[in-house]
């Protein structure tokens, strides 16, 4: 989310022309937002896409017809940093987060739906958002969707945390969003995580971002092995979640003594 203030303008997916729809788009147009319309279409939300940094979505479909929506929703709530919030019944809405996962939900309204409630939820919301520090963010690179789960549970608290299970939809990731910090896996079938880092390294975009090894292989060979690329250094995954947090932490602030010395 860009530093300067998130504005107040919603992409709205569903209708609109209904009586709850009516009464939706008036208090939040009271309320002091813009409503921009999009169908619950994948083509059609990427149209509008830049227009706001909030997304609202009515569950008034079948899920299965909103599934292409929800999965191309996923991907832009974290290239964009959109925050996004669903209306619905809650089976409707835990369907949805089989798709889309609690972690990338802002707020949920449950039906029936009391319309002053949701503009009082919305707004305060947005202002905890406005109002809170930036959180770091980190991507974690690694093929074990175990290690993933359990890593990003470890940093979530205190981080924005990504998450990518291999090194190929590392460097797509990294085409479009630059984190704050790459936690790579050292060893990865196809693409391992020296060659990763090689790319990374090889392109201009990315070519300064810190990346951090997370390895089980801490030996000499390997470290050595790998110096020429510069990575910021090497967590070993047998670590306690308290020494990881730590090393993070201790390469923040030096990033920022350095920032802080460089003015």
């Amino acid at each position: 989310m860009s530093e300067e203030s998130i504005g107040k303008k919603i992409l709205f997916i569903g209708d609109l022309s209904s009586f709850l729809g009516n009464a939706i788009k008036s208090n939040l147009t009271d309320a002091g937002y813009e409503i921009i319309f999009a169908k619950a279409k994948a083509d059609d939300i990427s149209a509008h896409k830049k227009e706001a940094n909030i997304i609202m979505m009515h569950l008034i479909e079948d899920m299965e017809k909103l599934n292409e929506a929800l999965v191309y929703l996923k991907d832009l709530i974290i290239e964009d940093e959109k925050l996004f919030f669903l209306i619905g019944y809650e089976s409707e809405i835990e369907d949805a987060k089989k798709v889309i996962p609690i972690s990338m939900i802002t707020g949920t309204f449950d039906r029936p739906l009391n319309v002053k409630k949701l503009v009082e939820g919305l707004n305060e919301k947005v202002s905890s958002v406005e109002n809170a520090p930036r959180k770091k963010h980190i991507l974690v690179v690694d093929d074990s969707g175990t290690f993933l789960r359990t890593i990003k549970s470890w940093l979530e608290p205190y981080y924005k945390v990504s998450m990518v299970n291999s090194g190929m939809n590392a460097i797509t990731f990294l085409a479009k969003t630059k984190p704050d910090l790459i936690l790579l896996d050292y060893e990865m079938p196809v693409c391992s995580g020296p060659q990763v880092l090689g790319m990374i390294r090889d392109e201009v975009s990315t070519s300064s971002l810190p990346v951090m090894f997370l390895t089980a292989k801490g030996d000499k060979e390997s470290v050595m092995s790998v110096v020429s690329l510069k990575p910021e250094g090497y967590i070993l995954k047998t670590m306690e979640p308290d020494e990881i947090r730590k090393v993070i932490s201790e390469f923040f602030e030096h990033q920022k003594y350095k920032e802080a010395s460089n003015i």
